[in-house]
């Protein structure tokens, strides 16, 4: 059975209202009251600030998911891996609550938006195998691992937030010379 025409009209006016928000701020009454619906309508579509969170990032999870299915068929492993990280900030500095969808996995409730939890699954996916190939072809050191990967790129948009847009590119660079193998170690390859 679909949802009753006012009931999709309610759910989009929250979302629409909720996305002029910080993300890390929101308030279920506040956006009630902006979207001129009772706060048990709000309540009804989300049960939680979690749940709009997770709403307002689903499309930046799918952006990602597209970003590892493009690094994945990228030739050249440390093309891919600078494509996909370069495009996780990026996402994340445009959505300011995609980092706690990704990062905050114990507040998750899959029966509150199961495509969220299967996304997410699909850009942890993503970042593994981006990573392991970049491992095997010996760019990127063997001891990172994907949930590590992920944090950095977490950081790299805390530190771009923290101070300006200009910096993105830099941060990423020391990124990415962080994540080659020692001098040591590709001599032994």
């Amino acid at each position: 059975m679909s949802p009753r025409a006012d009931a999709v009209r309610s759910r989009e006016r929250i979302l629409d209202v909720a996305r002029t928000h910080d993300a890390r701020a929101l308030r279920l009454n506040d956006i009630a009251r902006e979207a001129g619906v009772g706060i048990g309508t709000v309540y009804r579509h989300f049960p939680t600030v979690r749940a709009l969170v997770e709403a307002l990032s689903a499309d930046a999870l799918a952006r990602l998911v597209a970003a590892a299915a493009t690094a994945a068929q990228e030739p050249d492993a440390e093309a891919a891996l600078r494509g996909f990280v370069c495009e996780a900030v990026a996402l994340q500095l445009a959505d300011a609550g995609l980092e706690a969808v990704l990062t905050d996995l114990e507040q998750v409730d899959p029966a509150i938006h199961t495509e969220c939890t299967a996304a997410r699954g699909r850009v942890f996916d993503g970042y593994a195998a981006v990573l392991a190939r970049a491992q095997r072809d010996g760019v990127v050191r063997e001891d990172l691992t994907p949930p590590q990967l992920q944090r950095l790129v977490c950081g790299v948009e805390h530190a771009v937030r923290l101070g300006s847009p200009d910096d993105r590119e830099l941060l990423l660079d020391i990124l990415f010379a962080g994540l080659r193998p020692a001098p040591a170690a590709v001599a032994a390859l």
